[in-house]
C-alpha cells in the first residue's frame, strides 16, 4: 500500500536522510563558517570531487545547502532555513515529550501523596 506524505513531511525526511550521513554533516560542519567552493569543500574530505558533488546534490535536494557557479567556480552556502526545519520539528516533539513526563510526574506525586489502603484478604478467598 502507498503511502502519500504531505510536502513539509517529505521535507523533513529529506532533510533527516541528508544528515544521517557523516560525510555530509562534515560538509554542513565546515559550511557553517561561510560560503566555500566546491573545492575547498572537497580538500579534507577523503573522496573524489564527483563523490563530493554527489553529497553536495543531496544536500541541495534536502534544502540545507544552495550553490551559485560564476565563472569556473562553484561557491556552496549553508541555508539556514532548512536547519531552521529540523530544529522546529525536534523543538515540538520534545515539547509534547516534556509535557507528558510533567504530566507523569504530576500524577506520581498525587500517588505517593494518597494514603495506601490495602485490604488484606483470607488466602484462597477470590473478589
Amino acid at each position: 500500500m502507498l503511502k502519500y506524505y504531505e510536502p513539509a513531511e517529505q521535507d523533513i525526511d529529506l532533510l533527516f536522510q541528508a544528515l544521517a550521513d557523516p560525510t555530509r554533516r562534515a560538509m554542513v560542519d565546515h559550511l557553517i563558517a561561510g560560503p566555500v567552493s566546491v573545492s575547498d569543500l572537497a580538500r579534507p574530505l577523503e573522496m573524489s570531487l564527483p563523490a563530493v558533488v554527489q553529497h553536495l546534490h543531496v544536500l541541495e535536494t534536502s534544502g540545507l545547502v544552495r550553490s551559485q557557479k560564476l565563472g569556473r567556480v562553484r561557491t556552496c552556502t549553508l541555508e539556514p532555513t532548512g536547519l531552521r526545519a529540523a530544529e522546529r520539528w525536534i523543538s515540538e516533539r520534545r515539547t509534547v515529550w516534556e509535557e507528558s513526563l510533567d504530566r507523569l510526574g504530576t500524577y506520581l506525586a498525587e500517588q505517593q501523596d494518597q494514603p495506601q489502603h490495602h485490604k488484606h484478604q483470607p488466602r484462597g478467598s477470590t473478589q
